[in-house]
């Protein structure tokens, strides 16, 4: 065990699956460039050569139907958007194509393709730069949708994902890229499709995506010294999603909050909502609440950007409302604030 950070976690399971079979080939606008996708492709051009990592042109159509003439031919190419906004690009090929074309040959042909998608926010990039869209994704039949929280997680993940012979969109938040945690030498999986539960509580139940597991924690950690208990579940997989951990979590505290970075109408929160009411509504204390993006495009400017994403301070005032607790006085409270940290320009 050694520390690694989300973006070497990503980086190392590459790696070490190109190094395992030689079908594994990376591609995508800046792949190869001086920035290497936040430095999560580096090295990568100089160990494996330009036929096994290269750039693209700005074609996002062209090139996911490229990985999709790959895989079919025998490759498993894994294909990286630094902005999901732009996939939305590919959405013929995606949603027309690689996820209907296991069904179409009626199981004779796989699709082991990886599409690595790039979200989060960061210096006021407003609408264009601001989507998440899993919720959208994981609509569409055939695609598995994985987010992962750690660094752990990305490794095991992005190695299933990998393996997996169907077609997987694997989104990544940058704002995760600086965590680091205690990660494996040696290559791992971990299923798609396994919930996980990040923290142990008492009292109510988060459950939440990908940043929001760090706004979670640091919202239990204020409110745990006012002795409030609080379990978090990530999902890790979107869909296939495994809802058993959520709603064994939601049975023993009786409070659930789905804290999701998407916007809330129609999206995963109503998912996950939806079904804890179905298996759990009889358990529940209090109704379901949801905290997710306003509905409206992402604003620029830097005060009303603040009023459009949620955070741990909206997280600790749901949790006090729906336990009756007076408000807690967060003024000496330092949130996290990883926009300093972020390099740019995407």
């Amino acid at each position: 065990m050694r520390k690694l950070s989300f973006c070497d976690a990503l980086l190392e399971a590459t790696r070490q699956e190109m190094e395992r079979d030689p079908a594994v080939f990376v591609y995508g606008i800046g792949v190869p460039d001086h920035k290497k996708i936040f430095g999560s492709t580096a090295g990568l051009l100089e160990q494996f050569g330009p036929d096994r990592c290269f750039d693209t042109p700005l074609c996002e159509e062209t090139m996911t139907g490229f990985g999709l003439g790959a895989a079919i031919g025998g490759m498993r190419p894994i294909h990286i958007h630094i902005r999901v906004d732009f996939l939305l690009l590919a959405m013929n090929q995606l949603v027309n194509m690689i996820s209907t074309y296991a069904y179409s040959t009626g199981g004779n042909k796989s699709v082991p393709m990886v599409i690595r998608v790039v979200v989060g926010r960061g210096w006021g990039q407003g609408y264009q730069h601001s989507k998440t869209l899993h919720s959208w994704l994981a609509h569409i039949p055939g695609l598995k949708v994985v987010m992962p929280t750690t660094p752990r997680d990305a490794k095991g993940l992005l190695t299933s994902a990998i393996r997996d012979d169907n077609p997987v969109v694997f989104i990544e938040h940058r704002w995760l890229y600086w965590a680091e945690e205690d990660v494996p030498e040696e290559p791992f999986t971990i299923p798609i499709g396994e919930s996980k539960v990040i923290q142990q509580g008492e009292d109510i139940t988060i459950v939440a995506t990908s940043w929001m597991n760090i706004e979670a924690l640091k919202a239990a950690e204020v409110l745990g010294r006012r002795g409030v208990s609080v379990e978090i579940v990530d999902p890790r997989t979107i869909t296939p999603l495994d809802d058993s951990l959520i709603v064994e979590s939601v049975n023993k505290t009786r409070h659930c909050i789905v804290a999701d970075i998407d916007w809330l109408d129609y999206g995963f929160s109503a998912e996950v909502a939806t079904r804890v009411y179905e298996k759990s509504f009889k358990r529940l204390k209090s109704p379901i609440t949801r905290i997710g993006f306003a509905h409206t495009p992402c604003p620029t400017g830097r005060v009303l950007e603040n009023e459009f994403y949620p955070n741990a301070i909206d997280i600790i005032r749901a949790i006090e409302n729906k336990l009756g607790l007076s408000p807690t006085d967060l003024d000496d409270e330092e949130f996290y604030s990883h926009e300093r940290r972020f390099k740019g320009p995407f």
